[in-house]
């Protein structure tokens, strides 16, 4: 008994009357996801401007041999915005496959055929996505269909059964992408997330970046490649890309922001908080290949005089700037740089200790508008991991990360 049905197999089954007459050929199937999302709801007959819709309860039995009708009173289909059609729709997209974290395309539909009330169904069970379906698909109309079921039975099969995908999106001519739930998205690593919509379509990056969490969208959107990370904010509304720079860190945020239209990121901007935007704003007014281009806002600084234990208690403040720098920096009344205390050292000195008694002895730093050839140069020679970045007046006024160098050293 035939328990299940291919798409490949469906598409050319000959459709038959009450009376055993041929009406036609399968083109093409239908699902409505809003009324059911697993039932096969139309069948469409012809091609071109001569196609003809048969519902799902207009149908008495399905087989390999072809599909017998109970009810012959058949509509012309036109309008089809509600409905989900597997052969223009379905097949040939871009699925996200998080168990094996990249991206996979559509090459085969699984039906489950169940009776309901007398007569046969179809139920979407799985997409398929591997060598069996290929194959099954390469070999339709060479060889018989039983045949064909043989032949592919050594092959693993591989698939993502249809409960686990959700429609993600549809693009102004109705074709739907699907997606593994974007909970199983967000729980994903930021790296491997970004590895996925590097191989997503401009549309797909889109949808998939408008349904995430703003805080996972930028922990993702610093792991992609620079070229395609102006684009992706570009695509979202200014709300949503507001919300996204928001969650990154300043300097990441300016960079982003400093390739695309001054018009756009001037938007975005306007629909950040005043705090966040304030400081992508200062961050924007230095030249890229600069030093004030390189550096971040975010650090911890504490008064020179102050003591290992009031200096512990301040970074409790500071939980987003201790993920990217080791270091705590010593200023002045005026926001001058005074000296930089590695972090481990605090966890070794008394409470009451001095801070400036455990700072390093050779305190470095570069001016804002040093060039970023000779901020690489001091990197490499004296093996640092933050460097400190001053004005004119010797005032702190960011950090530099090796992070960043190291991003920058990537990409060249």
């Amino acid at each position: 008994m035939l328990d299940h049905l291919f798409f490949t197999e469906l598409v050319g089954l000959k459709v038959y009357d009450l009376k055993g007459r041929k009406l036609g050929r399968v083109r093409d199937a239908a699902i409505v996801p809003l009324v059911n999302a697993f039932r096969v709801d139309r069948y469409l007959l012809g091609g071109g401007w001569a196609w003809l819709s048969v519902r799902h309860d207009q149908i008495q039995t399905i087989s390999l041999e072809g599909i017998w009708l109970r009810d012959e009173q058949l509509t012309p289909y036109h309008r089809d915005d509600y409905m989900l059609r597997l052969e223009r729709d379905l097949l040939d997209q871009q699925i996200i496959d998080v168990e094996g974290r990249k991206v996979v395309r559509v090459t085969d539909v699984t039906f489950q055929r169940v009776q309901v009330n007398g007569h046969d169904e179809l139920r979407v069970q799985e997409v398929d996505i591997g060598l069996r379906s290929m194959f099954r698909r390469l070999a339709q109309g060479v060889l018989p269909r039983p045949l064909i079921r043989r032949m592919m039975m050594p092959i693993p099969v591989n698939s993502i059964r249809w409960e686990f995908c959700n429609i993600l999106e549809s693009d102004p001519q109705r074709r739907l992408r699907l997606n593994i739930s974007t909970r199983a998205l967000e729980a994903m690593h930021p790296a491997d997330l970004a590895d996925i919509v590097e191989e997503l379509g401009a549309s797909d990056r889109e949808a998939l970046f408008g349904s995430l969490d703003s805080e996972v969208a930028a922990e993702a959107l610093s792991e992609i490649d620079p070229d395609i990370q102006a684009s992706i904010l570009e695509s979202l509304s200014e709300e949503k890309a507001a919300e996204i720079i928001e969650e990154m860190d300043p300097d990441e945020a300016a960079d982003v922001l400093a390739d695309m239209e001054e018009a756009r990121s001037d938007a975005i901007l306007e629909e950040m908080d005043d705090e966040p935007a304030h400081e992508v704003e200062e961050l924007l007014e230095h030249r890229e290949d600069s030093a004030g281009g390189l550096m971040t806002t975010e650090y911890v600084t504490v008064p020179h005089t102050a003591t290992v234990g009031e200096a512990v208690a301040a970074m409790k403040g500071h939980d987003y700037a201790l993920e990217s720098t080791n270091t705590v920096f010593l200023i002045d009344a005026e926001e001058r740089l005074m000296g930089a205390v590695p972090i481990a050292r605090l966890f070794l000195g008394d409470p009451s200790v001095a801070l400036a008694s455990l700072q390093d002895e050779r305190l470095l730093s570069v001016p804002v508008k040093e060039q970023q050839e000779r901020v690489i140069a001091t990197f490499d020679k004296y093996n640092l991991v933050a460097l400190p970045v001053v004005d004119s007046s010797k005032r702190l006024i960011g950090v530099i990360t090796a992070d960043d160098i190291i991003a920058i050293l990537r990409q060249n």
